[in-house]
């Protein structure tokens, strides 16, 4: 091949390059199917967040045109409220206790179902028709239910438990543990929906040498189910720090937040404050600072779960 011909090869070549640079800057790019939630999350969600931030350095009611810059005085205010910190204790209980008791039994159910009951699908249903129902409807049930002279009462005293008997909802020692009793009928059903799920991709002959080992039920639970499912373990810690941090529906419809605070939790503080009370600036503050527990909160469930994914593959 001659020198003149080698460069008309190359010559060649770079056009076709070019060509091929200028087809590719033509061709839609993946950026054309992400624009419209590009433009909802930064049209709509941060812009919400920083409007919000900023609401929350005014003392303004929400209506009045004339606002008075304030600064850092609804932040301060609120690390003042005891109130705010009677929130954040009921956020953790809430997060504590429903976790706890929610995982619990949805594990135990899910291994029953396991099991394979007879009326497993009506077994199904009667676990997850609490998820599925709304919490407005239900709310006047539970007020009917733990009334003083309601059904709950009533089934104590015919059981022979009648000194147990007291208006659960309108004193301040048991009202809250009552809003997380009704939390964890509505969200067990998740539970045991998930648990159900991952028991389902445990290899049968893992379980069924285990068996021939001699070990028993509650040996394989504790040594093979359980480790097996800890993915779903770390999701439900997830699901469940978010619950407790969005908690509103329930006390408000129960208890509207009391009785003196009982049952106030950060939803039902930010809507008190906002709306009722016509503080928006310091309920906007106090939307910032949930932000802030959201984040942090979901900062260090991620590293957990990080450190314990490589801790396994290690």
């Amino acid at each position: 091949m001659t020198s003149s011909s080698r460069t008309a090869e190359t010559a060649d070549r770079a056009q076709g390059r070019g060509a091929a640079r200028r087809r590719s800057f033509l061709r839609p790019t993946g950026y054309a199917w992400i624009l419209p939630a590009l433009v909802f999350s930064v049209g709509l969600l941060y812009y919400s967040v920083g409007y919000t931030g900023y609401i929350s350095t005014l003392n303004w009611n929400g209506t009045a045109p004339d606002v008075t810059h304030v600064g850092l005085a609804n932040y301060a205010k609120a690390f003042g409220d005891p109130v705010f910190w009677l929130t954040i204790q009921h956020t953790a209980i809430s997060f504590v206790v429903t976790f706890t008791l929610s995982t619990l039994l949805g594990f135990v159910f899910a291994a029953l179902l396991h099991s394979r009951p007879w009326f497993g699908g009506l077994y199904k249903v009667a676990l997850f028709v609490p998820v599925v129902l709304a919490p407005a409807i239900m709310a006047p049930v539970f007020r009917q239910i733990f009334a003083n002279d309601g059904q709950f009462n009533w089934l104590l005293e015919h059981i022979g438990l009648g000194a147990l008997a007291q208006p659960w909802l309108a004193q301040s020692g048991t009202a809250l543990a009552v809003i997380l009793a009704i939390t964890i009928w509505g969200g067990t059903g998740v539970s045991f929906i998930l648990y159900s799920a991952a028991m389902g991709q445990i290899d049968p002959e893992q379980l069924e040498a285990a068996e021939l080992d001699g070990a028993g039920n509650i040996r394989r639970l504790v040594s093979i189910i359980w480790p097996n499912v800890r993915g779903t373990t770390l999701a439900l810690a997830t699901l469940s720090a978010i619950g407790a941090l969005k908690t509103f529906d329930i006390p408000y419809l129960v208890t509207v937040g009391g009785p003196n605070f009982a049952t106030e939790f950060l939803g039902t503080l930010i809507y008190r404050t906002s709306i009722p009370l016509g503080q928006v600036g310091y309920g906007a503050a106090l939307s910032i600072l949930l932000l802030v527990i959201a984040l942090v909160m979901a900062i260090v469930l991620n590293a957990g779960r990080n450190k314990r994914g490589a801790r396994t593959d290690a």
